[in-house]
């Protein structure tokens, strides 16, 4: 096994775009940042039991990728910073969405106050 990977900033920003956009892209953005916000405080725990289990993730994953991202789970900074940016583009991506849902609400209450008047 390798000696363990500590990752630069630029790396780590890299990385927590890409999660983001992953999450984001499949509107897992709200379950994701419940469940990291959740986890927040066994992110060390997180990111030593990658390490544990990077042996057996080898057989999907290459090894310098998972002991990148469990160097990003061991940094409280990086979370927060993945956390704010799946939120962002969560919020980006599904903007026109949410407001043609938020319109067809409004019509709808429209109408039912019409009916019952």
């Amino acid at each position: 096994m390798q000696d363990l990977i500590q990752i630069d900033r630029k790396r780590a920003l890299e990385l927590i775009e890409k999660c983001a956009k992953y999450f984001a892209e499949r509107k897992l953005g709200a379950a994701a940042i419940l469940t990291i916000e959740s986890l927040k405080p066994l992110n060390f725990i997180g990111g030593q039991l990658l390490y544990a289990a990077s042996p057996f993730a080898e057989v999907f994953f290459k090894a310098e990728d998972i002991q990148e991202v469990a160097s990003l789970m061991e940094n409280r900074e990086y979370i927060d910073l993945l956390i704010k940016r799946i939120d962002e583009l969560d919020e980006e991506l599904h903007k026109v969405e949410r407001e043609k849902r938020r319109l067809i609400r409004e019509g709808k209450r429209k109408k039912k106050r019409l009916k019952n008047s």
